[in-house]
């Protein structure tokens, strides 16, 4: 893996940097526009999109960026290259605008179609999560914009008694209720954003299930920092989520359904099987 500790670190300063913009307009009377495609869209997204963006260009000059916000402008790289990142500055727009405090702040490094690195940062929370993968992961306390502890994030077994599963806050749907209904649940959390995934990367969870349409900038970071801390995104079919899709016949960037998880008692492929009603 070719990026440093200085370059990983300054991805994680670029996140805490964007939501020190988030957290401003937090604390405002903001107003809330809706967005072609009907999400809503606030001058938080705006600000820490632009924050990211002039951060990524010194950080990693001519590597292509793909942001939810250009991308929703139409404005998208020609040509993503070898390398690329995926930005989303505000997943959780939806907990952001109902004050809830579970939103973040989402840089994700791809390299090829997969994963290679990613920072999550949730801004009221206080905590950033970071994963190279194939070294590792961890989550880190921030107060006043600096770490002051940081940990590894593991993902765990699962546990004999049943597993704890984590459904979207927004969008959890009957698709979602009738898998679950198929698997030894012990625990339900509900959780908006990306948190889910790094959830799932400390041990606090075993399972998030996604059947529905994501973008992959929604979950490129939260699927690096699993998949570094020993977990894995895995689509219907049992194979790795994959990044860079482009004229599929889909909307460009659009994700299928997918599992996120950790250690199962079984192998992800009879878990997609499940889902898929097999």
């Amino acid at each position: 893996m070719f990026l440093s500790d200085d370059l990983l670190q300054g991805l994680i300063e670029a996140a805490i940097a964007a939501g020190r913009e988030v957290l401003d307009v937090y604390a405002s009377d903001f107003a809330i526009d809706i967005k072609s495609d009907a999400s809503p869209v606030t001058a938080a997204d705006r600000r820490a999109e632009e924050v990211i963006l002039a951060r990524l260009a010194e950080l990693m000059p001519g590597v292509a960026v793909v942001a939810e916000e250009a991308a929703a402008a139409g404005h998208l790289p020609g040509d993503l290259g070898e390398r690329f990142f995926l930005v989303d500055p505000l997943d959780g727009t939806k907990e952001f605008c109902s004050r809830n405090g579970e939103f973040t702040v989402n840089i994700g490094l791809i390299e090829g179609d997969r994963p290679a690195a990613g920072v999550v940062f949730a801004p009221v929370i206080g905590r950033v999560y970071a994963g190279v993968v194939g070294v590792g992961a961890g989550v880190g306390e921030v107060v006043d914009g600096q770490i002051v502890s940081w940990a590894e994030a593991r993902v765990r077994p699962a546990p004999h008694s049943g597993l704890t599963v984590l459904a979207s806050r927004s969008h959890c749907g009957p698709d979602t209720e009738a898998f679950l209904a198929k698997l030894d649940v012990a625990e339900r959390v509900s959780a908006g954003s990306s948190l889910k995934f790094c959830r799932v990367a400390e041990g606090l969870a075993d399972l998030y299930p996604r059947l529905g349409p994501t973008m992959e900038w929604d979950t490129a970071a939260g699927d690096a920092v699993l998949r570094a801390a020993g977990g894995k995104v895995v689509t219907l079919d049992g194979a790795l989520l994959a990044y860079g899709k482009r004229g599929t016949g889909q909307a460009d960037f659009r994700n299928p359904w997918f599992l996120a998880v950790g250690q199962l008692p079984a192998d992800a492929h009879e878990f997609a099987a499940a889902a898929a009603g097999e």
